[in-house]
């Protein structure tokens, strides 16, 4: 997915959350919604995008959740591979 679309997809779940009456609330909101219901994908590109320096496009609520947003582990294929080789062969 571009990360211009999950930007916006962001910006608009901080939007809806700023709109919380209980301003303690705001951030943990952007990051509960992203950690529930984003799929590990999604966060690994938020992540991509957020450290490839393009913050000039993120909500300040989304940038504040992003200590809390849990960063995907790596998939099974990377964490078993060999270096320089392609992903473990199944034993």
């Amino acid at each position: 997915m571009p990360p211009e679309k999950l930007i916006r997809m962001a910006n608009q779940i901080a939007t809806f959350c700023q709109s919380n009456p209980d301003g303690a609330r705001h951030t943990a909101s952007v990051a509960d919604h992203i950690n529930s219901y984003w799929e590990p994908r999604m966060r690994s590109q938020l992540f991509a995008a957020y450290e490839g320096g393009e913050t000039a496009g993120f909500h300040p609520l989304v940038l504040d959740a992003m200590t809390a947003i849990r960063r995907p582990k790596e998939p099974l294929e990377a964490r078993t591979s060999i270096e320089g080789e392609g992903p473990a062969e199944p034993g």
